[in-house]
């Protein structure tokens, strides 16, 4: 039995990747922020909720303990949860609004990638699944033929720029975990006020094909539903 732990899992692509992976016979965790919302999408589920806020320390390891309390171990992390951040000009945006988005976007995943890693490492075959976008992609972004090309959100699109290179040089890294991230396209969430063309399974179609990777699966990939993202 696989047993994965999500991250900002209580709606939109969380939540269906949590629900993707529970009928696939894994063992979910769902994790979030909000206790009362994310008990109540974890009992719609029918998995176990953990309490989890990224940009917490302590609440990490809390969390931790209580994994290695009553599970030993994971086999798959999906560090799912994320923000927009400050939809403000790139000439008025401020360390401090970098700082917030970040805790979320990129030292939220370092974090609960430390915590949870000697967990990671009693598996047989230890995932770990970054959620980024491709509007972290340079290429995409500096070519007009893609949506991502219109977009100018500075600290949004670098965070997941920097999660993209975390992820490869934890693949280089730390050989015996395999790390990949994906884009999960332009799919109507919460983030986006619900204005994206593809649905939540869609959305999650490349965070359940990287979950479910096997001994023989790759590392340091980029990948969205239809393949390969450049960088």
């Amino acid at each position: 039995m696989t047993i994965t732990f999500i991250t900002g899992a209580n709606k939109s692509l969380g939540y269906e990747t949590a629900r993707r992976l529970t009928e696939l016979g894994h063992t979910v965790l769902l994790g979030a922020r909000d206790a009362a919302r994310g008990a109540e999408a974890a009992q719609r589920l029918g998995v176990r909720f953990v309490q989890l806020d990224v940009t917490d320390e302590a609440s990490v390891a809390a969390a931790v303990a209580d994994v290695e309390a009553h599970e030993g171990h994971i086999d798959v992390l999906i560090n799912n949860a994320g923000i927009t951040g400050p939809q403000t000009p790139a000439d008025q945006i401020t360390a401090d609004a970098a700082i917030a988005t970040y805790q979320v976007n990129l030292f939220g995943p370092i974090r609960v990638t430390a915590g949870f890693l000697p967990l990671l490492r009693r598996s047989d075959n230890p995932v770990v699944v970054n959620v980024a976008s491709g509007l972290g992609s340079g290429a995409w972004t500096h070519d007009p033929a893609h949506v991502e090309f219109g977009v100018t959100a500075p600290l949004y699109t670098s965070s997941k720029s920097a999660l993209i290179m975390l992820t490869t040089q934890y693949a280089k890294g730390i050989p015996d975990v395999k790390f990949n991230v994906v884009d999960p396209g332009y799919t109507a969430t919460d983030l986006n006020g619900h204005s994206g063309h593809q649905t939540v399974t869609e959305g999650t179609d490349a965070i359940v094909a990287m979950a479910s990777i096997g001994t023989d699966g790759p590392t340091g990939t980029f990948t969205d539903r239809t393949g390969v993202v450049p960088w």
